[in-house]
């Protein structure tokens, strides 16, 4: 079985001249490896396509795949990280992880919190300020949260996100206006734990891999788990597992989890940020249907790590995933499971 490889590779970027933080939520060449070393591993065939702009080449002299490993997270526009399976829709050609439209809903925070509230799922309440006079519109109690509305990697979020009266959201908002040219998320802010849980699977066979609390040391940015505190974690911050028959309130927050999951339909595996308020209740954050995936410094692959699943079962858990659903779809004559 021919599978394709797509994904952005942050050198790329950085030899266009796009800076450090623009790029940061793009991959290494040794992400690329260890994908393509875990699918020969597993008896695929890998071959590596590279970005949209490469697909479409490839595409275009008649190149074709049986499925695409697509982590691909492009570069412009809200709706990029649904630009290469968007492409591949087109030519039918089956990928991993989810399709356009969650892609695109799961990149803006607030339309994803819109949705996953209809669908019953607890996260703060907010707003989306798309100019300055959304600002002086907003009417909810501080402390506030504030962050760009479309990106990863927590970029857009420092020490100055947690927000105590007007003037600051004044100053925080415009300057993310300014800064990344798209709109910005205030939320309540959460005093309470933070986790990030793993999921595999797509609908009723999607299961919480494993709950990962987030511990920021003292010389972390207090309270945030900004971009600084991310890129250096290493000093600034401690992950530990946590399971639900130590800690009830995990149980929620896989609960949660897996409900949003749902209601967003997304698949093969992912992500799902939770924090708790000051009485200790969870809430949804966000969701990263398009999970980092470097063996070591990501976080699905920490979280495996911590529960003993490989790097290559991962892998073989998102492939897996992908071609049970679609055998759901296809013809059993052109698609081996």
């Amino acid at each position: 079985m021919k599978i394709g490889i797509t994904y952005d590779l942050r050198q790329d970027y950085l030899a266009e001249g796009y800076s450090l933080e623009e790029t940061a939520e793009f991959d290494r060449p040794d992400t690329v490896e260890a994908i393509e070393a875990a699918l020969a591993e597993l008896g695929y065939e890998p071959d590596r396509i590279g970005n949209a702009k490469q697909l479409i080449s490839r595409l275009a002299v008649g190149d074709r795949w049986d499925l695409v490993f697509n982590f691909a997270e492009g570069m412009y526009g809200i709706a990029r990280e649904a630009q290469v399976p968007a492409i591949l829709d087109v030519y039918n050609i089956p990928y991993t992880f989810s399709d356009p439209l969650v892609l695109s809903l799961a990149l803006h925070k607030g339309m994803t919190k819109s949705v996953v509230r209809q669908g019953g799922v607890r996260t703060p309440d907010f707003a989306v300020v798309e100019c300055q006079a959304d600002i002086e519109a907003i009417d909810l109690p501080f402390p506030l949260f504030a962050k760009p509305v479309a990106e990863g990697t927590s970029k857009g979020i420092s020490g100055a996100s947690k927000i105590v009266d007007r003037q600051a959201l004044r100053e925080v908002c415009t300057d993310l206006l300014h800064k990344f040219r798209q709109p910005v998320l205030v939320e309540t802010f959460l005093s309470g734990r933070e986790f990030t849980v793993g999921v595999t699977g797509t609908g009723d066979e999607a299961t919480a891999v494993g709950t990962m609390e987030i511990l920021l040391l003292p010389e972390a940015e207090a309270e945030v788990y900004s971009y600084e505190n991310k890129a250096k974690y290493e000093n600034r911050v401690r992950y530990r597992l946590v399971r639900p028959a130590e800690d009830p309130v995990v149980g929620e927050v896989e609960q949660l989890t897996l409900t949003a999951w749902r209601v967003l339909n997304c698949r093969d595996g992912g992500r799902v940020d939770v924090r708790c308020d000051a009485a200790g209740k969870p809430s949804f954050i966000e969701v990263n249907p398009l999970p980092g995936l470097h063996p070591r410094h990501s976080d699905l692959p920490i979280i495996c790590g911590f529960v003993g699943v490989s790097y290559v079962d991962l892998i073989d858990r998102i492939v897996r995933s992908a071609r049970r659903r679609i055998a759901k779809h296809t013809p059993a004559k052109q698609v081996a499971v």
